[in-house]
């Protein structure tokens, strides 16, 4: 089995990475993420290679990092979930924010990933609770609000943003959640109104 690949990048076409390791060039559909952060043409490349064998074919699917790979072994595991939903999930979303996706139960973030529906994004974060690989931290933003609203000493902005969604029928986590992202684009000093008007469409998408 392939568990990485040291080689020369040869090209990059849809999802797929050709990758030149001393003449052989290897196909590794990769999510969006990695293919992105790939050096140019003709560059020395390393990736995490996860290999599937079936009957009538065998698939490289190659990521950025160890921790991305494991991502990927675990959305598999999710019913509803194949290869093309979860290199989707890796395109959308980076290791920490599907991360803090899980930890904070927020569906919506999940289903932001092309070809993940309700009921799959629902799917994703019940059944992975608790499942998250080893290293895994949820994005600092997030985290952090969620202690500071634990600690009682979260911004009455924020506090009072999330109290508003919650008092709307989201689940603590969801919201608090939402708000992170918005102030991470909006900044700390966002009002009120702003952070529920946003932290709803958050919710929505």
């Amino acid at each position: 089995m392939i568990g990485k690949l040291k080689g020369i990048l040869d090209s990059v076409e849809d999802d797929v990475a050709l990758i030149d390791v001393n003449g052989v060039c290897y196909a590794c559909h990769c999510p969006g993420r990695t293919l992105s952060a790939l050096p140019g043409r003709g560059e020395a490349v390393e990736m995490f290679i996860e290999t599937y064998v079936r009957e009538d074919m065998i698939r490289l699917y190659g990521f950025a990092s160890a921790l991305e790979k494991q991502w990927f072994n675990l959305l598999m595991t999710v019913q509803g979930v194949g290869a093309r939903v979860a290199l989707g999930i890796l395109s959308t979303l980076s290791p920490s924010e599907l991360t803090s996706a899980i930890a904070l139960q927020d569906k919506a973030m999940v289903g932001r990933a092309p070809g993940v529906g309700p009921k799959v994004a629902q799917r994703v974060v019940s059944e992975l609770k608790g499942k998250v690989p080893a290293g895994a931290t949820p994005d600092a933003g997030v985290a952090g609000l969620q202690a500071a609203l634990g600690e009682g000493v979260a911004p009455t902005a924020v506090s009072d943003a999330v109290s508003a969604l919650v008092n709307l029928g989201y689940p603590q986590a969801q919201a608090s959640g939402a708000v992170a992202r918005v102030m991470a684009k909006e900044g700390d000093d966002t009002p009120t109104e702003k952070l529920i008007r946003l932290g709803l469409k958050e919710l929505s998408s």
